[in-house]
């Protein structure tokens, strides 16, 4: 009887303990290995896990919902929902929700992002030559929301508005740092600030998720208003970004991406101005090291494809931060490589992790970086 009862005891444990380690290895079989050509939505998970002194253990994650809103119709692109947070052991937090909307045909494209930081960065002034000395820790509270609506109006063809809200507060524990001595740096106490605009768009490319031909020019300009204690603030932002892309061979895809952009008004709170680095642009540089009133960066990025679920690239690029105008000796370079790993065969969706170096600048160690994320770089 005692053996029975054990038995049984074992298999109400066992048994269901099985069933669920099936069912887990059946959805991270669907997320990351399955292979379906049919136009089906899909869903991917990617852990987040990263330690730094300012931010102890940092863990968390992002989802990607990619889905069509047309299944007959070839020419719809893919839309996607993006879902990203993470949390800290100091207290810090990063949370984030998007998603780009593609309607039936391509004649409408709408875009709308939420998030929250509460996450310290490294603060080195204002410039294209600032240094690694200089840095500032500094507290960091961020709220942000934005969209963009675009109807189209001919092939390949868009206009619409982009539009959004901006809240940023800052502390510093060192007031003898250059946040606090630099007389030129403008807004230290953050501010909320609103913005609308027109925008332009021609997207002839073949895919928006792994384009391997076309091009895309994505162009807006921001009207911007402060609000409430930052109400004194009146400017604006243009960006121009053009990206075009070559089937160079079955396996073989080269692509660049130039952008520019500008703040007008007299004003220039420094949490406004553009920056330099990010895991889009200029891989390896820290985002905010070098910023501005105006950017203009460039890059190409060769892409192999070595089979349909893994690829390799190489890229390399080159850009600076200005006041009113450039210098070509001024331009700094990057450069890199990274690895591909397609989830999503049918969809071009993949796992992106890349590996960019910066300029070596006197005193200082060669500027790098390393990076994880869910699609390509652009």
């Amino acid at each position: 009887m005692k053996k029975f009862v054990v038995t049984v005891l074992l298999a109400l444990g066992v048994i269901p303990a099985f069933s669920q380690i099936k069912s887990i290895k059946k959805v991270i079989y669907r997320m990351y290995f399955e292979k379906d050509s049919t136009k089906k939505p899909s869903f991917v998970l990617l852990p987040v896990i990263s330690s730094a002194p300012e931010t102890g253990l940092e863990l968390g994650g992002s989802a990607l919902y990619s889905f069509y809103t047309d299944t007959i119709n070839a020419f719809t692109r893919v839309s996607n929902i993006f879902a990203y947070g993470t949390l800290t052991s100091k207290g810090q937090s990063r949370i984030n929700l998007s998603t780009n909307y593609w309607l039936p045909g391509n004649k409408y494209h709408i875009t709308a992002a939420v998030g929250y930081i509460n996450f310290p960065f490294d603060f080195y002034g204002i410039g294209n030559n600032t240094g690694k000395a200089n840095a500032d820790r500094l507290g960091q509270k961020r709220f942000r929301f934005a969209f963009t609506a675009e109807k189209s109006i001919g092939t390949n063809v868009y206009i619409g508005i982009v539009g959004g809200a901006l809240d940023y507060r800052f502390n510093d524990v060192d007031n003898a740092g250059i946040f606090e001595t630099d007389p030129t740096i403008e807004g230290r106490h953050g501010g909320t600030t609103l913005y609308l605009g027109p925008s332009f768009v021609y997207d002839g490319r073949n895919n928006n998720t792994y384009t391997t031909k076309g091009a895309i020019i994505t162009s807006y300009f921001d009207f911007r208003k402060g609000t409430g204690s930052n109400s004194s603030y009146n400017g604006g932002l243009f960006n121009f970004e053009y990206a075009q892309f070559f089937k160079l061979s079955k396996r073989f895809v080269l692509g660049f991406d130039v952008q520019e952009q500008s703040t007008t008004g007299a004003q220039s709170p420094f949490y406004l101005l553009p920056a330099l680095g990010s895991d889009e642009m200029m891989r390896g540089y820290y985002n905010g090291r070098f910023r501005d009133r105006n950017l203009l960066a460039a890059q190409t990025e060769l892409r192999y494809r070595l089979s349909d679920r893994f690829g390799i690239v190489g890229f390399a690029g080159t850009g600076q931060v200005f006041n009113k105008t450039f210098s070509f000796d001024e331009f700094k370079p990057n450069y890199g490589g990274g690895l591909r790993y397609f989830f999503d065969t049918e969809k071009g969706l993949s796992i992106r992790v890349d590996y960019g170096v910066g300029e070596k600048r006197a005193g200082e160690s060669r500027q790098s970086g390393f990076y994880v994320g869910l699609g390509e770089a652009f």
